[in-house]
Order: structure tokens, then C-alpha cells, then sequence
């Protein structure tokens, strides 16, 4: 009884965490960047999205970040100035948008609970037009070199692979912690690199990375995993908080650095 208490207990406050974003909400109100909300068209759809530009004198590579199953939150469109910060235009969909209460988005769906059933009732043809209509709405941007990359985050992560099998535009996809498509024939679809980034923690998601590895190496595909010991699942999020662990932390902090790396080859 005391383990189902604690399990249920850690549940809610792993989503309380998820929600309590404070301190990137106030990371965001410092930035000296340009951030903007911009609407993207797809077909009678508008994606609200938020924006960030580097303060770069040439073109940029552009990355959509994909939002976790807890909608677009402050933590989120902070790592778009993070991306920003480091020199690339970042946006990020919501694609929650029309989903609430008069055509609202994440913020009017009531909480974690009603942005997660919004979530699961999207169609999965509706994110890929959405996701596609937010990479031609970068590629026109004067301030884009047109090379666009897709990375995501726990829904998103899921999402960031399964949309690398519908746009063979990308030049990169990045999972964070993210399953693969369920189809295994669609990894042949894949035509970019696909970076993988795990929780040691988390074996829900990181048991499926040997299968993904044999699969994508059996279609000839690019897919670079690394799993960080003793990081949880969320580990990008959670490792930022003011109460990161440390396995958290070092998780996140290996992790940025990774990626920043492989993006200075794009």
C-alpha cells in the first residue's frame, strides 16, 4: 500500500513540476533576444507558435521543437531562446491550437489533465500538415538559410522521429527521450541523421532503443543514441529546475552539449 501511495504521490508531483515553471517563465522575461507569437497557416488551421531569432549577422538554420504531452509551456519556448542563444532560429508549434474552448490552444485546456486527452486525440495527419506548414513558413524567412531540423520532447520526441519519416526536407531529427514510429516499416522513409537521447531511468522509452538501432541499421539510416545514467524520463526539463538532481542535471547539460555539436555540422 505505502509503494502505491508513493508511486501515485511521485506521479503527481513529477506533473506538478512539469507545470510549476516559474523559474522559465522568468528566464524567458530576461531574455535579451527577440521572441514573438506568429501564426502559421495550414489550410483553414492557424498554429499559434512561438519564436525565437539569434542575433547573427548571416542566415540561419532554423529547428521546430516540438512540445511534450504537457502542451506548449514557458519551459518549452525557453528552449527555443536557449537554440536562439546559441545562433538558430527556433520555433515552437503549439499544436494544441483550435483544440480548447473557442479555438484556444495549451493555455486554454484547463491543466495538465485536459491538454493530455487533447494530446491523444490528435490526429496524426493534422501534426504532420502542421509541421509541415511551420517548415515552409521558416524556409520563406529572409533570416533562414533553409536548412531545418525537427527536435522533441517526450510526446514531441515520439513525434520529432515519426515526422522524419514524412519530410525528407529535414537535415536532422532529435528525440528526446521520445519512442520510435510503431510502423517499423516507416523508418525507411527516413532520409536524415536521427539523434537519439535516453534516461537511464527510463526503460518505458530506452528499452526500445536496441530494436530501433537494429532497424534503422537494417534500412541503411543514420541513428546515433546515447542513454545517460541515472537520468530520468524529462531529464531536459527536470534537470534544468532550481531542484535538479544531479544525474538530472549532468543528463541535460551532456545532452545540450551534444546537440549544439552535431548542429555546427548542419
Amino acid at each position: 500500500m505505502k509503494t502505491l501511495i508513493a508511486l501515485v504521490l511521485g506521479s503527481i508531483m513529477g506533473i506538478t513540476t512539469a507545470s510549476a515553471q516559474d523559474w522559465a517563465k522568468q528566464r524567458l522575461e530576461k531574455s535579451p533576444r527577440h521572441l514573438e507569437w506568429v501564426k502559421v497557416k495550414n489550410g483553414d488551421r492557424e498554429v499559434n507558435c512561438s519564436i525565437a531569432f539569434p542575433e547573427v549577422k548571416e542566415k540561419a538554420t532554423a529547428v521546430i521543437v516540438i512540445h511534450e504531452i504537457f502542451g506548449l509551456t514557458d519551459w518549452v519556448r525557453g528552449v527555443t531562446d536557449q537554440l536562439a542563444e546559441a545562433g538558430y532560429i527556433a520555433i515552437a508549434p503549439d499544436l494544441l491550437s483550435g483544440a480548447g474552448p473557442n479555438g484556444g490552444g495549451t493555455a486554454s485546456l484547463g491543466g495538465n489533465d485536459g491538454v493530455r486527452n487533447a494530446i491523444s486525440s490528435l490526429p496524426p495527419g493534422q501534426v504532420t500538415a502542421d509541421l509541415n506548414a511551420v517548415a515552409d513558413y521558416l524556409k520563406g524567412l529572409p533570416a533562414c538559410n533553409g536548412k531545418v531540423v525537427v527536435a522533441g520532447f517526450c510526446w514531441g520526441g515520439g513525434q520529432s522521429f515519426r515526422y522524419a519519416t514524412n519530410n525528407k526536407d529535414l537535415k536532422a531529427a532529435f528525440v528526446f527521450y521520445g519512442p520510435p514510429p510503431a510502423a517499423e516499416g516507416e523508418l525507411s522513409k527516413i532520409n536524415c541523421p536521427v539523434y537519439g537521447f535516453y534516461g537511464g531511468n527510463d526503460a518505458r522509452i530506452s528499452s526500445t532503443v536496441p530494436k530501433t538501432e537494429e532497424l534503422m541499421k537494417k534500412t541503411e539510416k543514420k541513428y546515433e543514441p546515447v542513454t545517460y545514467d541515472g537520468a530520468g524520463h524529462g531529464f531536459m526539463r527536470s534537470g534544468e529546475a532550481p531542484d535538479a538532481s544531479t544525474p538530472n542535471k549532468d543528463a541535460r547539460a551532456a545532452a545540450w552539449k551534444k546537440w549544439l555539436d552535431v548542429m555546427k555540422g548542419i
